[in-house]
């Protein structure tokens, strides 16, 4: 058995356990203020991390639930604004795709140091 699921899937996912479990969605802005939360949250352990700085004893180690809470978030702002991010992602790629197709291969910065 498979247990993926898409991003679309995911979208729905969130929407039924809000209507079941949650009441209602907050507002918006409510809602990005949650997002930068979470989005801060997940800033701390990768400084910590991947970062100069440490952990603090007893501190979260792992990113993948603060992670997880920036996906929520975020599926809730696109389903409160009738945005479709499977859609959205295309449509990034394509934008990043047309755009950025040899600046990054061209990018003397992103060369080996072999």
């Amino acid at each position: 058995m498979n247990d993926d699921i898409t991003i679309r899937e995911a979208q729905q996912l969130v929407d039924q356990w809000i209507k079941k479990y949650g009441v209602r969605y907050f507002s918006e802005l409510t809602n990005m203020a949650c997002l930068t939360e979470e989005v801060g949250e997940l800033a701390r352990i990768m400084a910590r991390k991947y970062g100069d700085q440490s952990f603090k004893q007893g501190e979260e180690q792992d990113p993948s639930d603060e992670m997880a809470d920036v996906m929520w978030v975020l599926m809730c702002l696109a389903n409160q604004t009738g945005v479709d991010l499977t859609e959205a992602l295309k449509k990034n790629l394509e934008k990043k795709t047309n755009r950025d197709k040899t600046r990054h291969i061209n990018n003397e910065k992103l060369k080996s140091k072999n």
